[in-house]
């Protein structure tokens, strides 16, 4: 709910006595919602920061992606325990507060628009701004391939706006992430765990959820990471996993993989914190799979006619809103 000014007479906002009440909290200078308005929701956030923009400027970072429909941006760092500040790209006589950071970089108004009533920076522009200001190069990797999951951007438009703007902070930190980034990611915890197989253990890096077929072009599975010369598929497994019916799942699923001449490589959330677990079972995969002969391995990439591709961002924007609904509902999340 966009916070209001006091109305005198009760009717687009609160009156002052009833601004000094219970009902009401304040949430900048002179701007108001009910006090049964959640402040902690993202949108809500957004929304409350927005309010503070001066008349040029938009909601930048993970506030636009967000507002814009991206799925995984919720604002929490550290485990979802750390609220990030909303970041305002605008100039002017505004300053900080808790919760808000101002972005003074020069703004183009093409990087301008406005989508439900909230103005904010485009999405190549928003995640951009994420990745040059990420903790960590791995984090600005996930900032991207988030971005891609929600369609909001291409890695290629990423890679144009990163170059077109060579002289800014951070550029150099998104061009690296941009090398490691994949559209087909469903999860912050795939990609890291992707950057584990490909960045601690040195292995070739994965594809993202391919499906695998067998010789007669039925689905055998999607795992999340696969290396097709290997044969190795690789899963990460969460709390979710470890309940019963899910786990009765995960292992008949493993089971398929196997029966068709692939090896199966279990991750777990823990393996982010310390990866040597691990690195070391996934070379240890990597082993047992160069030793299966090439008579069991009845696996393919290659996809029946009527299948059809979801794993870039151009495939998945020419979808029908019903193919989106029918083909992507058992994506992560």
């Amino acid at each position: 709910m966009a916070p209001v000014r006091v109305d005198p007479q009760g009717k687009s906002g609160p009156s002052r006595a009833q601004a000094r009440g219970s009902g009401w909290r304040t949430s900048s200078q002179g701007l108001f919602v009910p006090a049964h308005v959640d402040p902690l929701l993202p949108e809500q956030r957004i929304v409350e920061a927005a309010a503070l923009l001066p008349s040029y400027g938009g909601v930048t970072g993970w506030g636009a992606l967000r507002w814009s429909g991206g799925h995984w941006f919720d604002g929490l760092t550290d485990g979802g325990r750390t609220l990030l500040p909303v970041t305002l790209a605008a100039g002017g006589n505004i300053r900080e507060r808790p919760g808000v950071r101002i972005c003074e970089e020069g703004l183009n108004p093409k990087d301008l628009c406005e989508l439900d009533g909230l103005r904010i920076t485009t999405a190549v522009r928003s995640v951009c701004y994420e990745m040059r200001y990420a903790a960590s190069d791995r984090l600005a990797v996930v900032a991207l391939d988030m971005a891609t999951f929600s369609d909001l951007v291409s890695i290629d438009e990423l890679w144009a706006y990163a170059l077109a703007h060579a002289a800014w902070t951070g550029i150099p930190r998104c061009r690296r992430a941009a090398g490691l980034a994949d559209e087909n990611s469903w999860s912050p915890r795939e990609t890291l765990l992707r950057l584990v197989w490909e960045l601690d253990a040195g292995l070739r890096r994965p594809l993202c959820n391919v499906p695998i077929f067998d010789e007669s072009g039925r689905h055998i599975g999607t795992p999340d990471l696969f290396d097709p010369q290997a044969g190795v598929a690789g899963e990460y497994d969460g709390a979710l996993h470890l309940l019963g019916a899910q786990r009765a799942r995960d292992l008949r699923r493993e089971e398929k993989f196997r029966n068709h001449g692939l090896e199966y490589v279990t991750m777990l959330a823990g393996d982010q914190a310390d990866p040597a677990g691990l690195v070391a079972r996934l070379l240890a995969t990597f082993d047992r799979a160069s030793a299966i002969p090439a008579s069991r391995k009845r696996w393919t990439l290659t996809p029946p006619p009527w299948w059809v591709d979801t794993t870039t961002v151009l495939a998945r924007r020419e979808l029908t809103e019903a193919q989106r609904l029918r083909l992507l509902r058992n994506r992560a999340g």
